[in-house]
């Protein structure tokens, strides 16, 4: 199934799939590319970052950047 990294749940994994263009480069520094697997390791409520694991490093993403990331999630 198909969602947004921003509405993931905690714990819950999946691969990503989709990048937005002008975000490629930026997060290609933080080692999240297209077949990458992550994990939602915490979520801040009501607008606040969410914290992935990708390649056992914790990495903090706006949510903005979050809602530009689609992931395939198991399940």
């Amino acid at each position: 199934m198909r969602k947004k990294l921003s509405e993931m749940r905690y714990g819950e994994e999946g691969v990503v799939i989709i990048i937005g263009e002008s975000l490629r480069d930026k997060v290609a520094g933080m080692g999240i590319r297209v077949g990458k697997k992550l994990k939602m390791a915490t979520k801040q409520p009501i607008k606040g970052p969410v914290v992935v694991t990708v390649d056992r490093s914790s990495i903090s993403l706006g949510l903005g950047i979050a809602d530009k990331i689609i992931v395939e999630v198991d399940g």
